[in-house]
């Protein structure tokens, strides 16, 4: 018991010296300011947040997140595949990818995957 007291004492020291090795040795200026600063797509986020932007960052936005809950729908229909029949696990399978190329093909004629708009 007083051998592991002894190691903590010794990994508290330890830490305690390297932490403090790091605040003095760091070298922290004024002009450093702007690269701890959060990246807002470009926004200056020290400025009014009332300015408008692009409808074409959300579209994007929204595509992507369609997409990816996609990817993590069709995860599980894999090993679904070798629990039910292959013709109900192709129908659902089929109509899950026809609903997603059905929402693609309304993207594209309402032009939101073309970015020149």
């Amino acid at each position: 018991m007083i051998l592991i007291s002894f190691f903590i004492i010794i990994i508290m020291f330890i830490s305690n010296i390297m932490m403090f090795l790091s605040i003095i040795l760091s070298k922290k200026s004024f002009l450093d300011r702007e690269k701890c600063s959060p990246f807002e797509c470009g926004f200056d986020p020290k400025s009014s947040a009332r300015i408008p932007f692009s409808l074409h960052f959300f579209l994007i936005t929204v595509i992507f997140l369609i997409f990816d809950v996609e990817i993590a729908l069709i995860f599980p229909i894999i090993p679904i595949f070798k629990t039910v029949n292959f013709f109900f696990w192709f129908k659902i399978s089929f109509f899950f990818i026809g609903i997603l190329l059905l929402g693609l093909y309304h993207e594209w004629n309402q032009n939101m995957l073309n970015w020149t708009n």
